[in-house]
């Protein structure tokens, strides 16, 4: 039997060294629109989740963490500039998607960012 990792899984340390090559090489064949875009939903569903959107109650959650969610948005609004000719069609309900995350941040904000100031708001 071989040594459990802390997650429990029987992967042996050396197969672990392995796993990193595989990965690489089974997202050769994912094309990079879709890399982006899946990165773009990871950072929107991240920010919304500091932001306590994800909460029936966002004003009463727990989870709110706004310097975090501005980490998070900012990054996301960097990407999306960067990545807005490679977008085509999905650039629009992305760049809607970021832009509520900013609304809601702002909302969220007991001392709201100037307009313009917010997170990422100077990138897009």
């Amino acid at each position: 039997m071989s040594p459990q990792t802390p997650a429990g899984n029987d992967t042996a340390p050396a197969d672990i060294g392995e796993a990193p090559e595989r990965v690489v090489r089974e997202l050769a064949g994912i094309p990079a629109a879709e890399v982006i875009s899946n990165a773009i939903i990871l950072l929107m569903s991240a920010a919304a989740e500091k932001l306590g959107l994800a909460d029936p109650d966002p004003a009463s959650s727990e989870n709110v963490d706004l310097d975090e969610a501005r980490k998070l948005i900012t990054a996301l609004a960097g990407l999306v500039q960067a990545a807005t000719p490679d977008l085509g069609l999905h650039g629009k309900p992305i760049r809607d998607g970021l832009r509520g995350l900013q609304e809601a941040f702002r909302e969220a904000s007991v001392f709201p960012d100037a307009p313009g100031e917010g997170p990422g708001e100077k990138l897009v």
